[in-house]
C-alpha cells in the first residue's frame, strides 16, 4: 500500500503538471489575442515556475533506490586535530539539522559525544520524513573545512576533517537476521544533560556486531532496554545498509572513500578563507556563499550526485548488457 500509495502521488503530480502547463499556455494565447500585455507576463511567469517545478520532478524520479523513500540515521564523527575537527563536526550536525527542518523533516539525537572544549566527538540523528534516506545518502563521506581557527590565538588557516555516514531505516518488512552471540553489549553513562538518572544509571547501550565490527550506541532514553532496542534498530540498519553497498557498484566506491578521515579521501571541500569556496569533488558542483551551504542549502549539491549516481549505474547496466 505504501509503495501504491508513492506511486499514485507522483502520477498524480505530473498530471497536475501537464494541465497547468495546458490552462497556462492557453491563457497566454487569450492575453496575445487580445493584447493584454500584463497578463501575457503573468502566463510567462507562471510558465517559468511550472519549469522548476518539473525540474525538481525530475530530480525526484532518481530517488528510485530500494530504500530511498525510508528515514535515515545520520552519524558524524570528527577526524584527527582535536578541537578543529570537533567543532567542525558540529557545524555538519547543525547544518544537516538546518537542511531537514528546510524540508519539514523530523530530527531525533540518539547518541551525541561531546568534545573536550568544544564541539563533538561524534553524532547520531535520525531523520524522519519522505525520501530522507534518498536524499541524505549522497552526503555519506569525508568532509574538509579550511578557515581561520577561531582557537588559534595566531589567527593561522586550519583545515579540518570529519566523516559523514548515512544508512536507511528499515521496517518489519525487511529480514535481517542476527545471532546473539555475534553481540557484544556495553553499557556505560549518558553524558551530558538529561537528569540525575541519566548520569547516575548505566543506561547507554552500545553494540559491536563482531562478524562486520559495526558499532553502534544509544543514550536518548533513561531506560536501558528502550537505549537497546533503540541500538538494535540501528544495527539491523547497518546491516541493511551494508548489503545494499555490496549489491551497488557505485555506493561500494563511495564506501571506499570514507575508509579514512584525512587527505584524499574528501568528497567535499569548504573553503572559508583565504576565499569563500564549497566544492563538491565527486560532480563538480560549487556554490560561493560557505554560509549558506553551512545554513542548509544543500540541495545543488545531493541533486547533482544523485544524477551522477544514476547516470554511472545506468552505464554499468548498459555495459553489463552488452
Amino acid at each position: 500500500m505504501r509503495e501504491r500509495t508513492h506511486l499514485a502521488t507522483q502520477i498524480e503530480a505530473v498530471r497536475d503538471l501537464e494541465s497547468d502547463v495546458a490552462d497556462t499556455l492557453e491563457l497566454i494565447d487569450l492575453a496575445e489575442a487580445d493584447g493584454d500585455q500584463a497578463m501575457a507576463m503573468e502566463g510567462l511567469a507562471q510558465l517559468r515556475a511550472l519549469a522548476e517545478n518539473a525540474k525538481q520532478r525530475e530530480i525526484e524520479s532518481l530517488l528510485s533506490g530500494e530504500a530511498d523513500q525510508n528515514d535515515a540515521y545520520i552519524e558524524i564523527n570528527a577526524g584527527t586535530g582535536g578541537t578543529e575537527a570537533q567543532d567542525w563536526a558540529e557545524m555538519l550536525e547543525r547544518m544537516y539539522t538546518r537542511w531537514a527542518e528546510q524540508h519539514g523533516y523530523k530530527v531525533e539525537w540518539l547518541e551525541e559525544s561531546e568534545g573536550e572544549q568544544a564541539g563533538i566527538k561524534s553524532a547520531t540523528m535520525k531523520v524522519s520524513g519522505a525520501n530522507a534516506y534518498g536524499w541524505l545518502k549522497t552526503e555519506a563521506g569525508v568532509h574538509r573545512l579550511v578557515r581561520i581557527s577561531p582557537f588559534d590565538s595566531a589567527a593561522r588557516r586550519h583545515t579540518s576533517f570529519a566523516s559523514v555516514w548515512v544508512y536507511p531505516v528499515v521496517d518489519d518488512t525487511i529480514d535481517i537476521q542476527i545471532n546473539d552471540v555475534d553481540l557484544k553489549v556495553d553499557t556505560y553513562r549518558a553524558s551530558g544533560a538529561g537528569g540525575q538518572h541519566v548520569n547516575k544509571t548505566e543506561s547507554a547501550i552500545r553494540i559491536t556486531h563482531m562478524p562486520t565490527g559495526i558499532v553502534v550506541a544509544c543514550q536518548t532514553d533513561r531506560s536501558q532496554h528502550r537505549n537497546r532496542a533503540t541500538a538494535m534498530a540501528m544495527l539491523k540498519a547497518r546491516l541493511y545498509e551494508a548489503e545494499l553497498q555490496k549489491r551497488e557498484a557505485v555506493a561500494a566506491a563511495q564506501e571506499d572513500a570514507k575508509t579514512d578521515i584525512g587527505w584524499g579521501h574528501q568528497i567535499r571541500n569548504y573553503v572559508l578563507a583565504p576565499y569563500q569556496l564549497v566544492k563538491d569533488l565527486r560532480t563538480g558542483v560549487e556554490k560561493g556563499n560557505p554560509t549558506a551551504v553551512l545554513d542548509g542549502e544543500l540541495d545543488q549539491f545531493m541533486a547533482a550526485a544523485l544524477a551522477a549516481r544514476a547516470g554511472a549505474t545506468r552505464s554499468e547496466a548498459s555495459a553489463q548488457a552488452q
